[in-house]
């Protein structure tokens, strides 16, 4: 008697991807969430999952907000400030998920470029940061990771209102297509409708 080499209940690597991705995107699953569960009262009404014009690109802008401000904890950032701005939820809490384990590492290099070269244009402020090497004390290690912190506060600044712009053109972008295949549709419609009088007739 023939095994299968693969068990039936291993979780693949795409549902678990999936799995991870929605248990910050379910409604159900975020309002079973013990740590969100004092605030759930705030990000569970239904207007804040509705998919409209204007709560969208905001979820998209403080999902990017609370992803780069606060690269741990970000969803609880998002949740609680989605009440306040009316942001889209599933999409904010989507969003921050723009700095999750696998791409933190990236973020981390990328932000200490960007701090990097921000501190060059002030030399000495950059030089003291850059050549700190008091590492012993938390201001002395805060003082060495300071070209890295400054780069997240650059991009939670610049990122948001870019994302909120992009998404607001994409989704004018696609619901003016949808608006030209329902037209298309309308038109069809009206010309068959027109035809077949036409079409009983002759038969007739």
């Amino acid at each position: 008697m023939s095994q299968r080499s693969d068990s039936p209940g291993k979780p693949t690597a795409r549902s678990a991807a999936w799995g991870y991705v929605r248990s910050y995107t379910d409604r159900e699953s975020l309002a079973k969430n013990r740590f969100l569960k004092p605030i759930a009262h705030r990000f569970l009404s239904p207007e804040l999952w509705r998919f409209t014009r204007r709560n969208v690109p905001r979820g998209v802008a403080l999902g990017l907000f609370a992803g780069f401000v606060i690269p741990f904890g970000q969803i609880f950032l998002a949740l609680v400030l989605a009440f306040t701005v009316r942001a889209n939820v599933p999409i904010a809490s989507a969003v921050t998920l723009i700095t999750n384990p696998l791409t933190f590492p990236f973020w981390i290099w990328a932000s200490n470029r960007v701090g990097h070269k921000v501190l060059t244009i002030a030399p000495e402020t950059g030089e003291a940061l850059l050549q700190n090497d008091s590492l012993t004390t938390l201001g002395g290690l805060f003082e060495a990771a300071g070209a890295t912190v400054l780069g997240f506060v650059i991009f939670a600044l610049v990122f948001p209102p870019i994302g909120y712009f992009v998404s607001k053109w994409v989704w004018r972008l696609a619901m003016g297509r949808r608006r030209q295949r329902r037209l298309k549709r309308g038109a069809l419609a009206r010309r068959q409708a027109a035809v077949d009088p036409v079409q009983e007739g002759a038969g007739a």
